[in-house]
């Protein structure tokens, strides 16, 4: 099964977006995604920014974690 995270873009610099994800932050590659800027969401696998989505779907994400913890 594959799990992708989704997380708010803090910043980016060089092809490497700093994301945060319920609070926690960490690099992830952002080379996939060409438009990425700083408030955006996107979707984190294997530690790469591979999709943008929007807050709501964001929002949806969270909570589905939440009732699967």
């Amino acid at each position: 099964m594959c799990v992708g995270l989704a997380s708010k873009v803090v910043k980016i610099k060089d092809g490497t977006a700093v994301i945060d994800a319920g609070g926690a932050q960490r690099p992830v590659s952002a080379g996939v995604l060409t438009d990425l800027e700083p408030g955006d969401y996107v979707m984190v696998h294997a530690g790469v920014a591979i999709a943008k989505i929007t807050q709501s779907d964001e929002d949806e994400a969270a909570d589905l974690m939440e009732s699967l913890l």
